[in-house]
């Protein structure tokens, strides 16, 4: 025992935390085997049996899932953009170019002492940010990402959207009546009567977009962007373009529209009194909501998940010319029971160690002080890129769903960009000017695009 203690205490950490979690997955691993072994196929007929509650749990399951990467992403672009911006380096030291810090933050948010003023109503206190996030999370139910990839194709998508998105200033307005402070319910004021105020030009900025798509489901309005971008309703409705993107910054609580949170003047609005996992659950929130309204830009607007031109000649040309010139692609001979597909097994499991090596030798050969392990380093990362990077082009070029998601990620973190953007160089609007620009420009600009739209729908028709 005392030998056992003693190699224990040589180990370093690294080495302690290896020899811990190689047993446990180890064990977990064989017992996993076992279940599915003695209960798999009981497992599947009871699936099979409930596939509609299967799915509805796969799909909250992911889209609660996916709001995490989505926050700390977007963290880490606002952090680094904006540093960028103020000619700083920004996060740099935790993780490659600092891309773990907002993962950091996170667990710091959960590591601080989540406190309750003594004057608060507890309940509605503590239910104000859940309120807020699950509004954010439910507008995801309806965007679709990609063809076939949406949770649920509603025929009122844009009304569940909007329905759902508007419960979170209930959550705002309830941490600040809550919080018994009167920073806070300035705030939690503000944040009612702004977005209440830019709820009804956003509303009616899609409406003349209704006109012509016909539909409030999402995926159909994308659908029928199909083809070139001339086939996008941003060019047939670019004064509902300009209005909605302006009303979203205000509903998102983003610069120079963020008077609910205006720590110059009211230190942060509703949130004044949060601390822990309940002030992370709101900020969660905000980010992923930059996501959200980037996306239902790009999914009204911009085509969603279509590409700006037409692709599939481009690709049924390639697909023409490689069978003449002789050229199979490897999965093909990989199913070919008369074909290469022993070797060509043998073959992917050298193409690692072999393109690490090849990707190595010029900086271990040119560079005489560094290190072959370092070397070694460099070239696994470099023949990793490079490898996911054609792994990504042939699943590009075979499967629709991962083209249209790259299309629709791509124009959405644009957009997201922009917001970040705004926030490095726009300055706070007033509280005056805020409510006067909704009342006095946005709504009026919305009615009048809303009729000349149904305007050109009737004397086109007739």
């Amino acid at each position: 025992m005392t030998a056992v203690a003693r190699a224990w205490g040589r180990l370093t950490l690294p080495g302690k935390v290896v020899f811990t979690l190689v047993p446990i997955l180890a064990v977990l691993t064989a017992s996993l085997i076992a279940l599915i072994v003695l209960f798999g196929g009981a497992a599947l007929d009871i699936l099979n049996a409930n596939l509609g509650v299967v799915r509805f749990v796969a799909a909250a399951t992911v889209i609660l899932v996916i709001t995490i990467p989505i926050a700390f992403l977007n963290i880490y672009l606002e952090m680094k953009i904006i540093a960028l911006m103020n000619l700083r380096v920004g996060p740099d030291r935790v993780g490659p170019w600092g891309t773990a810090l907002s993962v950091v933050h996170g667990l710091k948010v959960l590591m601080k002492e989540d406190f309750t003023p003594s004057g608060a109503d507890s309940v509605v206190f503590t239910w104000a940010p859940v309120v807020t996030y699950a509004a954010a999370v439910l507008t995801l139910v309806v965007l679709p990402f990609a063809p076939g990839l949406y949770a649920q194709d509603f025929n009122i998508g844009l009304l569940f959207f909007f329905a759902m998105g508007g419960l979170g200033v209930v959550g705002l307005l309830m941490g600040g009546w809550a919080s018994f402070n009167k920073y806070s319910l300035l705030g939690g004021l503000r944040s009612a009567a702004q977005i209440i105020s830019y709820e009804i030009p956003l509303t009616l900025s899609v409406v003349g977009l209704l006109i012509l798509a016909g539909t409030m489901s999402l995926n159909t309005i994308v659908v029928q962007q199909d083809g070139w971008f001339a086939n996008w309703y941003v060019f047939r409705q670019p004064l509902a373009f300009v209005i909605f993107f302006i009303a979203a910054t205000a509903e998102a609580n983003r610069t120079p529209f963020d008077l609910t949170e205006a720590d110059s003047e009211i230190v942060a609005g509703f949130a004044t009194e949060y601390s822990g996992m309940r002030f992370g659950f709101f900020f969660f929130a905000e980010y992923v909501n930059v996501f959200i309204l980037s996306a239902l830009t790009v999914v009204l607007f911009l085509g969603g998940w279509n590409a700006p031109f037409e692709i599939d000649p481009l690709l049924d040309w390639i697909g023409g010319i490689l069978p003449g010139l002789g050229i199979t692609t490897p999965v093909t001979i990989a199913l070919d029971p008369g074909g290469l597909g022993l070797p060509l097994l043998f073959l992917l499991l050298l193409v690692p160690p072999l393109g690490t090596l090849l990707f190595a030798a010029p900086f271990f050969l040119l560079r005489s002080s560094m290190r072959w392990w370092v070397a070694l380093i460099i070239g696994f990362l470099l023949f990793n890129v490079v490898a996911g990077g054609l792994v990504m082009a042939w699943a590009y070029v075979s499967f629709e769903a991962v083209a249209g998601l790259l299309w629709f990620l791509g124009k959405t973190f644009f957009f997201v960009f922009v917001f970040v953007w705004m926030r490095g160089t726009l300055p706070r609007v007033r509280i005056d000017q805020l409510m006067g620009f909704a009342w006095k420009w946005l709504l009026p600009a919305s009615l009048l695009n809303l009729f000349v739209t149904a305007l050109a729908v009737v004397v086109v028709g007739s």
